[in-house]
């Protein structure tokens, strides 16, 4: 008889033969992919032990989705050195929404390479071979990945402790403290393929059947530095269900039509010209109507919440940076300093020193609290190319910056003022569903060193933000590590039309910099006391909230946005002084108008300035003449014929003037 060992599932104790894995406990159930064993995710294939407190993992947890893209990732590799024998491995992660594989191989991959070699995935897939973890020494492995220089390497950097320092995804082949190698096991119980990896990964490559695709290839440095060599990443997606596979292609899809960079073009608000360089914008005049309109809402919207206009230059001593602190955590991606009269410079990264300075040129009272300063604060960041995107990505941006200086009881009051001033701009700009999200240091005592400042200040600091956060009935979710070195913050998050889920608004607790600058107020009882910095970008960067605005609207901005709100379109020739006249009301209402007076026909006008997504068309022929009407056509291709003029600029200066979302 076999000995018996207790293990927990689903919160039932159940007595089960030695030997017994997560396999035989969920053998009825298909749609386990990998068992959570006391919290940690295992092979299914993993032998119990007494006491063990499993469950079972399955697609519809991220972590099981992750270890089934991680498994796609492997199938992609063992296809990839099947049809290239002389690719060497780089890493393979799971990552949001699919997974990728790094490469050095001779010749960059081409999409045809990335049929063939779905091909090859598929036929892999339908083997059903299984993934076998086996424990290994550095020596070994070593031994067995001799031709494999990037996987030596990794083993290098687990033997030295510094896996912290590998790229993303090397982690999860080599932390931990064992190190282990996943072979693929055919049917025949032949190795078809290894890989240095920490797991888990799914039983079979059936359970892979049923929704992957390999999506485009890309040139990647390995681990991340410039530094090290070119590798090629080929990118794919997994998924449990054919289903969902389609749904994810289809948002996709929706994503391209939406897509900043070709509705810049398309739409001539915005370019990148070669000439000035990577990530630096021009605005067209068309963008310029829409970048204004952003600038004058957030600048009058600061005036009404009691902040002040303030001006900082583009470029300091890099002295300033030293004294925030800013410097040794921000160098790297910071524009190489110039020297200049026996000094060094830099394009200034960020704003908030240089506001320190201004509250600094004078001692303050507790009477001028809170003090709120505001600037339209060009920054420039040296991004690395490959993380370089349109305007959501760029290198030279502009934010919408504040500075309120409080007396720490006045912390809490003015936090909630910023996120209700945040929340009603993201309202106003036709963003309602978003939640909130609370970045503090964390617990790794690992990570600790690169935040500044004491327990009990970050305690209080980060507390003050959560109750904030919690008192506003918003969903909140947690950011362990995620906090800047000088304090925690809340990021608002929020949700595009296509569910895209986008970092917005940020407010940030600092009690570090008005101590590294020596702010000071005078109190009441007549001391000097240390004021709280707390920084709030409403729309982030200018730059990034456009991009983002663009995708949210597919470029049909609300008539209070758009670069032209009205385009008059006369039925022949003779109809334009009569438009004219209309647009002339428009005009004197502050309306954007433009007439069509140009050569093309009718219904092309009608087609060209859909396409251009102006918001209201106004069309006169001869029966609108002569009853001082035109006929009212909406984007979406409705029309009301036969509206009074008087009643069609109405409805116009209406819709502008509630930011109407039409």
């Amino acid at each position: 008889m076999s000995a018996q060992l207790t293990v927990s599932v689903a919160g039932v104790e159940r007595q089960v033969d030695t030997g017994t894995t997560g396999a035989d406990l969920f053998a009825d159930d298909r749609s386990v992919l990998v068992a959570r064993v006391n919290g940690a995710l295992k092979d299914l294939d993993q032998p119990l032990a007494d006491g063990d407190v499993v469950e079972g993992v399955t697609a519809a947890d991220p972590e099981g989705l992750a270890v089934l893209r991680h498994s796609a990732a492997h199938v992609l590799a063992q296809a990839v050195q099947e049809v290239f024998p002389d690719a060497k491995l780089g890493i393979g992660p799971p990552i949001r929404d699919g997974f990728y594989y790094d490469f050095d191989v001779a010749v960059p991959f081409t999409p045809e390479d990335l049929k063939a070699l779905e091909k090859v995935m598929q036929r892999i897939v339908k083997e059903g071979q299984t993934f076998r973890r086996r424990v290994v020494t550095d020596a070994e492995a070593a031994a067995e990945l001799a031709d494999e220089p990037y996987k030596l390497e990794l083993i290098g950097l687990k033997g030295s402790g510094d896996v912290e320092d590998a790229a993303e995804g090397a982690s999860a082949e080599v932390g931990g403290a064992e190190l282990t190698i996943y072979d693929n096991v055919k049917r025949t119980g032949e190795v078809a393929w290894k890989d240095l990896c920490r797991g888990p990964h799914v039983p079979s490559t059936r359970l892979l059947a049923n929704g992957f695709q390999l999506m485009r290839s890309a040139a990647a440095y390995w681990r991340g530095s410039e530094k090290n060599p070119q590798l090629q990443r080929i990118y794919g997606t997994a998924w449990a269900t054919r289903d969902e596979l389609k749904a994810y292609l289809e948002r996709l899809a929706e994503a391209e039509r939406r897509d900043h960079r070709r509705l810049g073009a398309e739409l001539d608000l915005f370019s990148f010209p070669d000439e000035i360089g990577s990530g630096l914008v021009v605005f067209h005049p068309k963008g310029g109507v829409i970048k204004r309109e952003m600038e004058d809402y957030v600048r009058q919207r600061h005036i009404e919440e009691g902040f002040q206009y303030v001006g900082t230059p583009h470029i300091t001593k890099g002295h300033l940076f030293e004294l925030s602190g800013h410097l040794p955590y921000y160098e790297d991606t910071m524009f190489p300093p110039m020297e200049l009269e026996h000094s060094k410079y830099y394009l200034k990264a960020m704003n908030c020193p240089m506001h320190n300075l201004i509250y600094r040129s004078r001692q303050r009272s507790y009477r001028e609290l809170p003090m709120r300063l505001f600037e339209f604060g060009s920054v420039y960041r040296y991004e690395k190319s490959g993380v370089v995107h349109g305007l959501t990505r760029v290198r030279g941006l502009t934010q919408d910056d504040s500075h309120s200086y409080v007396t720490p009881e006045q912390a809490p009051a003015e936090i909630k003022h910023l996120l209700d001033f945040v929340t009603g701009l993201l309202s106003d700009f036709g963003l309602n569903d978003y939640y909130l999200e609370l970045s503090d240091r964390g617990t790794d005592p690992a990570k600790q060193d690169k935040f500044k400042g004491t327990d009990e200040q970050w305690a209080v600091a980060t507390e003050v933000l959560r109750s904030v956060a919690v008192e506003s009935g918003l969903e909140l979710v947690p950011d362990p590590g995620g906090a800047a070195f000088y304090g925690p913050k809340i990021s608002v998050q929020a949700k595009d039309a296509i569910g895209r889920t986008w970092q917005m608004s940020t407010i940030q607790y600092d009690f570090n910099q008005p101590e590294g600058f020596g702010l000071e107020f005078d109190a009441a009882d007549g001391s000097r006391q240390q004021p709280v910095m707390i920084h709030s970008a409403k729309f982030g960067s200018i730059e990034r909230f456009f991009g983002v605005l663009v995708e949210h609207y597919a470029g049909a901005f609300p008539p209070w946005l758009a670069p032209v709100q009205v385009v008059g379109i006369p039925v022949s020739d003779a109809h334009v002084p009569y438009l004219q006249e209309v647009a002339a009301k428009l005009r004197a209402a502050g309306v954007r108008v433009e007439i069509d007076d140009s050569d093309d026909r009718m219904p092309k006008k009608i087609r060209n300035h859909t396409k251009q997504k102006v918001p209201f068309q106004l069309i006169a022929g001869d029966d609108d003449v002569a009853k001082d009407a035109v006929s009212f056509r909406f984007r979406d291709g409705s029309q009301d014929n036969g509206v009074p003029v008087d009643e069609a600029v109405a409805r116009i200066v209406e819709a502008i003037r509630t930011k109407a979302q039409v």
